[in-house]
């Protein structure tokens, strides 16, 4: 192992325990020392990492939990057990396997496309709970991954009868037992919610069974909340659908997570925010201070327990409702302690510009703030605050004047009939805000493409196509399999182009969980090339010769054989919901300047990462990827990863998926039919927050199409509200549209390299002789082409490449 691998090895176990969650306490843990332990659960010694798919990242080692505990000193009693359920898994997995197979025959889809992402659900078992010790654990364990959804069934959000039958017996017959989740996104936990001591371990990457082993001990404490609410699955709102392959209706509006839940009074299992630790802290009384539309919270918090620990505190406003409609509440800042020893307090102020949570106006096109008392609240989850203040707002006041843009989606959002009165106490101090201190005009200014310009209206028109798109093969009819397009480093996605002599290349590895490379690559007289499988696990077990054909791999060639190999392994870091639930940016500036100094050390100028659509529902297969349901928390902690990347020279990140992309059944072709409002104030919150704080290098398109026009032809979107409102100075990518596995019979068309370009999406990737014969089609006014492209726009897009390759590969 090298010797970066070992630090930043270590830098994750240092920060992962700040992800980690305790959800129900007791007191019964930590234990003092290593034991005798009874450890039962699918996750034991099938542990996960983190999801599937393009952000899975080649780790030399995954710790499990089993291996982890025993690395601490734990004698393991339920060997047979595990042994067992081996046995039941393994049989269930080739079933599961097969199954798909014959499925995607009969959907008449390449094997590899039908089952990307597929969750195996929990198998049932029936073994018996032998074993002995100081403690029993049970580790759930669920999996997803990108290319597919999850589904509210027995095994998958749901628990089986054999986990709810285990789980209850344990719990009777050990006096300290402690239900550990492994999981990437919510399991309604309705059948044993009311356990004394239940661990939500998340999915902390290639250390995880090291650090739960840590936690238990109280070598570390969990200091991690919920970024998204757990609720049981028939809480979620009626109003809005999920999975059509076609057509997504998103008409629940704003009311999403614990703003929905908040709103019509629905208890959640465990609200957003929540979190306990090892110890217990008391959030003191809070004094608001308001100058112009900034508003300063101060209050303290002391350690109240016997043990050290961190605290996060949280800051709701309730907006009042107007001519707009208003959740109950919505967070407006947050702050975690440093570490607190007993009885220690630590003084916090918390700030935070009303005119954040302005909302959007349709009928005004503008961001508004309307007249009323605005209730903030103070406290440790949205369910546990108290009013510290209420700000009173006389007049109406228009924030920002907007665009009226990216069209109708067919409907009017819901609302509810009765929701939740906010009660405001007799005594709550109460401060005046003046209209005229609200007002905010966009401070963004065009990117000078003065040089770059010049450079590229030098060129062919042969040469300015394939400045637009990936690196790819001459032939036609190859293409390089998805996700593994990189010439200059193998197994990353992809690269821009090399054919312009004296103009580098970017170099792009997925992401969002560290670097995905190869992790074995061979050399030969042709350069280097992966050894072994380009992908593991499920994906490779489905890779068929129809799927490989479907991939532009030819299996009649034969393997190249390697003069010499070397390794390339990378840091899984926790998966981003993970990340999200430390409420504390600072470490997620950590990992990035962690991925920052492997992209040094590897030759990788953009990082695929970070990911962060909203958690509009819990059945997202990629959720595990995202971060959080509200829109503050996932900006901000992706503004910390940003900032932690792009501290070292040239590198960056790619700030993803932009926007609405919130499910993944037929994601190339479904259409997300979304409010102005709810996009402006939810979907795209979060990217306008990392945008304004943090200015990411690079930004990837979403597959899917809103209100009809697909996001990487979205001129609306891209030029006039990612760049003329907000001020957007870096690249726009497009996600990978591979051209040998997108559909041609769904009603939503694909995604097309000329029209991506004409809107300000300025790299198609991966690229392929076929869009660029496209492009030059429309170039040349040619009858059929898809749009008509003028060599103007084409220059400009291209200017945008050369000057982003020029800022972080040099000249």
């Amino acid at each position: 192992m090298e010797q970066y691998e070992i630090d930043h090895l270590a830098t994750v176990r240092a920060a992962a325990p700040e992800s980690v969650v305790l959800l129900a306490s007791d007191g019964s843990f930590p234990l003092a020392a290593p034991g005798k332990i009874a450890l039962f659960g699918a996750g034991a010694r099938r542990t996960v990492k983190g999801g599937t798919g393009s952000g899975d990242v080649n780790s030399r080692h995954v710790v499990t939990v089993e291996e982890g505990l025993e690395n601490a000193g734990f004698e393991i009693t339920t060997k047979a057990w595990l042994d067992a359920y081996d046995e039941v898994a393994n049989a269930n997995h080739v079933a599961f396997v097969a199954d798909l197979k014959k499925q995607a025959k009969a959907a008449g889809v390449p094997a590899i496309i039908f089952g990307m992402g597929a969750v195996e659900p929990a198998p049932a078992y029936d073994l018996p709970l032998e074993g002995e010790g100081e403690a029993a654990v049970y580790v759930l364990s669920r999996d997803s991954g990108e290319g597919n959804d999850r589904k509210p069934q027995a095994g998958d959000v749901l628990l089986t009868d054999s986990e709810v039958r285990d789980i209850k017996a344990l719990a009777s017959r050990f006096e300290r037992f402690l239900l550990v989740l492994n999981v990437g996104g919510v399991v309604d936990l309705t059948p044993v919610g009311d356990l004394p001591n239940i661990l939500l371990l998340s999915q902390l990457g290639a250390i995880t069974g090291d650090v739960f082993a840590d936690v238990l001990l109280g070598k570390v404490y969990p200091s991690g909340r919920l970024s998204t609410t757990w609720a049981a699955w028939g809480s979620y709102p009626d109003a809005g659908d999920f999975g059509d392959p076609d057509d997504t209706y998103y008409t629940e509006g704003v009311y999403v997570g614990y703003r929905y839940l908040d709103s019509v009074g629905k208890e959640p299992i465990f609200p957003f925010g929540h979190g306990l630790g090892y110890t217990t802290f008391e959030i003191g009384e809070a004094a608001i201070a308001v100058e112009g539309g900034e508003i300063a919270l101060t209050t303290s918090v002391t350690n109240t327990g016997s043990r050290v620990g961190k605290e996060v505190v949280q800051v709701y406003v309730s907006v009042p409702a107007g001519d707009l409609d208003q959740p109950f509440q919505a967070l407006a800042a947050f702050a975690k302690t440093e570490e607190l020893a007993a009885g220690a307090s630590q003084e916090l102020t918390l700030r935070f510009d009303l005119t954040d949570l302005a909302s959007y106006d349709a009928a005004k096109v503008a961001t508004v703030l309307e007249a009323g008392d605005y209730v903030v609240r103070v406290g440790s989850s949205s369910r546990a605050t108290k009013v510290a203040g209420v700000l009173t707002l006389g007049e109406s006041a228009i924030v920002r004047n907007a665009h009226d843009v990216l069209g109708d989606p067919g409907f009017t959002d819901w609302r509810p009939e009765q929701p939740v009165a906010v009660v405001v106490p007799d005594d709550a101090p109460r401060l005046e805000i003046q209209a005229s201190d609200l007002r905010r005009e966009d401070a963004g200014k065009a990117v000078d493409l003065t040089e770059a310009l010049e450079y590229t209206c030098g060129l062919s028109d042969d040469e300015l196509s394939y400045l637009v798109l990936g690196q790819y093969h001459d032939s036609a009819d190859k293409q390089s399999v998805i996700g593994q397009a990189s010439e200059d480093l193998v197994g990353a996605a992809g690269q821009t182009t090399t054919r312009l002599e004296g103009l580098r290349t970017l170099v792009m590895p997925d992401g969002p969980a560290g670097l995905r490379l190869a992790s074995k690559v061979g050399v030969d007289a042709d350069g280097p090339f992966p050894v072994g499988a380009a992908f593991e696990g499920l994906f490779a077990e489905l890779l068929d010769e129809e799927s490989l054909a479907a991939l532009g791999v030819d299996p009649s060639v034969a393997p190249r054989v390697p003069e010499r190999t070397f390794e390339q392994w990378a840091t899984a870091i926790p998966i981003g919901t993970a990340v999200a639930q430390t409420w504390n940016p600072e470490v997620a500036r950590a990992y990035g300047d962690l991925v920052g100094a492997e992209m040094e050390h590897f030759g990788a100028h953009l990082w695929l990462a970070p990911a962060f659509n909203l958690h509009r529902t819990i059945l997202c297969g990629r959720n595990f990827e995202y971060m959080s349901e509200d829109p503050l928390l996932a900006g901000r902690m992706a503004a910390g990863i940003t900032h932690g990347v792009q501290a070292h020279p040239g590198r960056g990140v790619t700030v993803k998926h932009f926007a609405f992309n919130n499910q993944e059944t037929n994601r190339l072709n479904s259409n997300s039919h979304v409010s102005q409002r709810a996009a402006r104030d939810l979907y795209l919150r979060s990217f306008e927050i990392v945008v304004r704080e943090a200015q990411p290098h690079a930004l990837m398109t979403s597959y899917n199409l809103v209100n009809g026009v697909h996001t990487s032809e979205s001129a609306e979107l891209l030029e006039t509200i990612l760049r003329e409102e907000w001020g957007y100075q870096g690249l726009v990518m497009t996600d990978w549209v591979v051209d040998g596995i997108t559909r041609t019979d769904a009603p939503h068309p694909r995604a097309t390299a000329p029209a991506t370009i004409k809107a300000g999406n300025e790299l198609f990737m991966p690229g392929c002789e076929n869009d660029r014969q496209a492009i030059l089609a429309a170039l040349r006014g040619e009858e059929g082409a898809i749009v008509a492209l003028s060599r103007e726009e084409l220059a400009k897009q291209a200017a945008r490449v050369v000057r982003m390759v020029w800022q972080l590969a040099g000249r």
